[in-house]
């Protein structure tokens, strides 16, 4: 017996996926992929993955799929398009089936990367979070509605990409250059972590991040510290004491070029909503780094963070007892929408010179650059995709202005011209990118429940 289409049926058709065995088996069969992007000997993964995976999803479900390559992508990129009326709403989705190398070895005793394990209430395994357990969930979705109303209702079309664990080269390049392909009317994703484990969330953008080098090169060798030291310049000191002129002993960046200068209104009142609660494994907040009288939502989400992530002075691991010659920090800054990143690395230099470290060396960005992005949290798109998960869920999700870390929504936003919704299924303690990455089955019911109403809800007025 069919039963009757209904907004609810097509939530408990996809919940059904779990319960059955069905969602586990698709994504085991993901993870044993071991389609590491930064792995050269996994490259041919990275195209099983899409060959193996996606293309045939994608076309039992009645989607066209083309599969591209560009020359800067470790990986291709495949689009899929299922267009019902071009006059309805047509959704573009995204997601990346390519993970960080596995660490085999690094894991618990019992779990490895590509082999997936349930334990204590979550699925481990490499990509269970980031990202292919996240897609998986709204592939099912998507599967689900299908099932139940026989068509989506609007439009779709999904993009996935297999490189953006090497910092998603070359994507910008075929979203330019397949514009029309990929027109839509919104964007809505699944990647990065709720606020909280059992906090379902909403983001509208991304930090965009940096990094660059400063460097200090006083002489070409080591000099015994006995018989040089006190009138032979140290780098190492030299270089903390520049570091100081950016940065103050408490976090406050003292560079205006750095931060946005200023928190919108709207955004400050969204914020008042969220809470950054560590777990019991995380780190407590210190309150007294960072800016100066913001919320510790605000410092994550709205405002700069500068960071020294490594230093070369020496040699700890072999003592010379020698004054190094040279001393080599990376920085990097995460910046929110508002500031310039074009405008940072010659502020940097300006304040290094005006505070008298003519010595140091500032290095261009050799990486690739996230650009910051948000979205309104007025937009009607947020109220709409806000609704609809209350409405599945119970409780309203978080609305975070952007994700405090740095993703390529920006080519979406800016290239593409389209209003940004991401809708993380994962959790700040998932381990992405370290051994034990993890995925909380509660998490996955809780996605496949509210994608599916979304999905429903989109599609109603035409269905």
């Amino acid at each position: 017996m069919t039963e009757t289409p209904s907004r609810q049926a097509t939530i408990n058709k996809a919940v059904s996926y779990l319960d059955d065995g069905t969602f586990e088996a698709a994504l085991r069969r993901r993870v044993a992929i071991p389609s590491a992007s930064r792995v050269a000997a996994n490259k041919p993964d990275l195209w099983r993955y899409i060959s193996e995976e996606m293309q045939p999803f994608f076309e039992r479900l009645g989607f066209a799929v083309k599969v591209y390559e560009n020359d800067l992508a470790p990986g291709p990129f495949l689009i899929a398009e299922r267009i019902e009326d071009p006059s309805l709403t047509t959704v573009l989705q995204y997601g990346h089936g390519d993970v960080v190398a596995g660490l085999d070895g690094q894991w618990d005793e019992g779990l490895g990367p590509f082999d997936m394990t349930e334990r204590n209430g979550a699925w481990y395994g490499r990509g269970t979070a980031d990202n292919k357990g996240q897609h998986a969930v709204n592939l099912a979705a998507i599967e689900a509605l299908l099932a139940v109303r026989g068509s989506l209702g609007f439009n779709l079309k999904y993009l996935i990409e297999m490189g953006e664990e090497s910092g998603s080269l070359g994507l910008e390049e075929m979203c330019a250059a397949h514009r029309e392909e990929l027109a839509a009317d919104v964007f809505i994703a699944s990647d990065g972590p709720r606020l909280a484990l059992d906090r379902p969330t909403i983001f509208l953008g991304a930090r965009g991040g940096m990094s660059f080098h400063l460097e200090i090169n006083a002489r070409e060798s080591f000099q015994h510290s006995g018989n040089w030291g006190g009138i032979l310049s140290n780098p190492g000191i030299e270089l903390c004491h520049a570091i100081t002129a950016l940065v103050d002993r408490t976090g406050k960046i003292k560079v205006p070029a750095m931060t946005p200068g200023k928190i919108p209104e709207n955004v400050r009142e969204a914020l008042k909503h969220c809470k950054i609660e560590p777990a019991a494994d995380d780190p407590p907040i210190e309150p007294w780094w960072g800016e100066p009288g913001l919320t510790p939502e605000e410092k994550v989400f709205a405002w700069s963070s500068f960071e020294v992530m490594e230093m070369e002075c020496g040699n700890l691991a072999q003592p010379l007892y020698a004054i190094p010659p040279k001393a080599r920090a990376r920085v990097q800054l995460r910046f929110p929408f508002g500031v310039d990143p074009d405008a940072v690395v010659p502020a940097v230099r300006k304040a290094l010179q005006d505070a008298g470290y003519d010595r140091v060396v500032v290095k261009d960005p050799t990486d690739a650059i996230f650009l910051a992005s948000r979205l309104d949290p007025d937009h009607p798109w947020v109220k709409r995709v806000s609704a609809s998960i209350e409405q599945t869920l119970g409780q309203p999700p978080a609305i975070l202005p952007n994700l405090g870390g740095s993703l390529p929504n920006n080519i979406f936003s800016d290239l593409l011209g389209l209003p940004t919704i991401w809708i993380p299924h994962s959790f700040p303690g998932c381990l992405q990118h370290a051994p034990n990455e993890h995925l909380p089955i509660s998490i996955v019911r809780e996605g496949l429940a509210m994608m599916a109403g979304l999905y429903w809800d989109i599609g109603e007025h035409h269905s």
